[in-house]
């Protein structure tokens, strides 16, 4: 019987990672959906994306993993509610919203899943030139650290680390993800809020922009849409 390449896809709920799944199905991949509960604000409407998403991508494995630390840590306005998310818009620097090596851990965990399935690849929706600023999202960053996850792994387990949207521009990512027949709508992107996106937050002023300069309409509903 043939082996199937396989690859463990890490989905938050966004547009970012349920394209870059979606990238990872047509090159032929068998996907192995990948999330992560962390005590975020937005907590069961991102696992509720994931799990469409997942279910259209045809998952043939799905993992919910739960991950408590993050909310003992603090440090981050995800995860801790005494602090504000900025809804201004002109934070600098590394923002409040910035989780202490969130992707590192992310991508260790995925690593033991793929390890278990002999998986060729690990895709993670990360995205360097417009993004947030956070110093886990850099093309740098990723790289090295396919280097360590293949140096403290078995010798027969070769990784590879696929991150095709670090360059793209939020805008480009929306017109490859309505390219690809993705259903946008089933994605969540709001830092703070639940039933409504609220807009003003950092994520939602990226993911509006990129569709205003894409050109098109976010089909998700905004309580504050900016303009």
């Amino acid at each position: 019987m043939p082996r199937y390449k396989k690859a463990v896809c890490i989905i938050s709920g966004g547009m970012d990672s349920s394209l870059a799944a979606n990238m990872a199905k047509n090159e032929g991949y068998e996907v192995i959906a990948l999330h992560f509960n962390y005590g975020q604000r937005t907590e069961v409407k991102e696992l509720e994306a994931f799990r469409k998403i997942s279910k259209a991508l045809n998952a043939v494995e799905n993992y919910e993993i739960d991950l408590d630390f993050f909310k003992k840590i603090g440090a981050s306005a995800l995860t801790d509610k005494n602090l504000d998310v900025p809804t201004t818009g002109v934070e600098k620097g590394v923002p409040i919203t910035y989780v202490p090596f969130r992707n590192g851990i992310f991508i260790s965990i995925a690593t033991a899943i793929a390890e278990k399935h002999e998986a060729e690849a690990l895709f993670i929706g990360v995205v360097e030139e417009d993004s947030s600023g956070y110093p886990d999202c850099r093309d740098a960053y990723i790289t090295s650290m396919e280097q360590s996850i293949n140096l403290g792994t078995k010798d027969e387990t070769k990784l590879s680390i696929k991150m095709p949207l670090v360059h793209m521009k939020k805008s480009e990512i929306v017109a490859k993800s309505i390219d690809l027949g993705i259903s946008l709508v089933d994605t969540w992107s709001c830092y703070q809020s639940e039933d409504k996106a609220c807009g003003l937050c950092d994520s939602c002023r990226l993911r509006l922009n990129g569709f205003k300069v894409a050109g098109l309409v976010d089909p998700i509903e905004y309580v504050d849409p900016i303009e």
